[in-house]
């Protein structure tokens, strides 16, 4: 491999509301269509040797508007398991335990739909996901989402999955990791496109 490019899904009603949107499988917005849509130029006749999707709709939509062809889904792109805490906004989290962080402090159990994952947890698929992109021989794509892609680029860096707070993502956008003298860096980082 010697390129990874990186799309984080268009924006869901939930990404918008700034809720915390794991495994609950919601749709894209118009204007995260929009987003997915404004993303084919960086896909468009670019030949791709891997490309994986996660099984989440509102990332496959993102990588069928965006263009792209013969994709694989992967469950390991799933966005981290947000437990007891999906669907709930950071703030009315902060409510019950004050200064929360995820990063820090990690989720709490929820039902058997959302049992929760530590970072680690996280980090162990990312780090599979990584494997699998290093196999291939050229150029790799993968869509998925915001948190699980911070903890990919954290561990692509060879950082613990806690760095991955460091690296704000946001919707629509699309990354860039690869290579500078064999060691791996960030070509670009939450690269926003023209949706208008």
């Amino acid at each position: 491999m010697n390129e990874m490019l990186l799309l984080r899904h268009g924006e869901t009603e939930w990404s918008k509301a700034g809720k915390h949107t794991g495994r609950t499988d919601l749709p894209l917005t118009a204007h995260g269509e929009d987003q997915a849509r404004a993303l084919a130029p960086l896909v468009d006749g670019q030949p791709f040797d891997l490309v994986l999707v996660s099984p989440a709709q509102r990332a496959t939509c993102t990588a069928d508007l965006a263009g792209l062809p013969g994709y694989e889904v992967d469950p390991d792109l799933w966005e981290w398991d947000y437990g007891g805490y999906e669907g709930i906004t950071t703030p009315t989290i902060r409510e019950t335990r004050p200064g929360w962080y995820l990063w820090r402090d990690g989720v709490i159990p929820g039902d058997a739909d959302h049992p929760g994952e530590t970072a680690a947890q996280v980090a162990d698929r990312a780090d599979r996901v990584i494997a699998r992109a290093r196999q291939a021989e050229g150029r790799v794509a993968l869509v998925a989402h915001g948190h699980f892609l911070r903890v990919l680029a954290a561990r692509w860096l060879r950082l613990p999955p806690e760095d991955g707070r460091l690296l704000r993502l946001d919707t629509g956008t699309y990354s860039r990791l690869g290579f500078e003298h064999a060691e791996p860096v960030l070509l670009a980082w939450n690269a926003p496109v023209n949706s208008h």
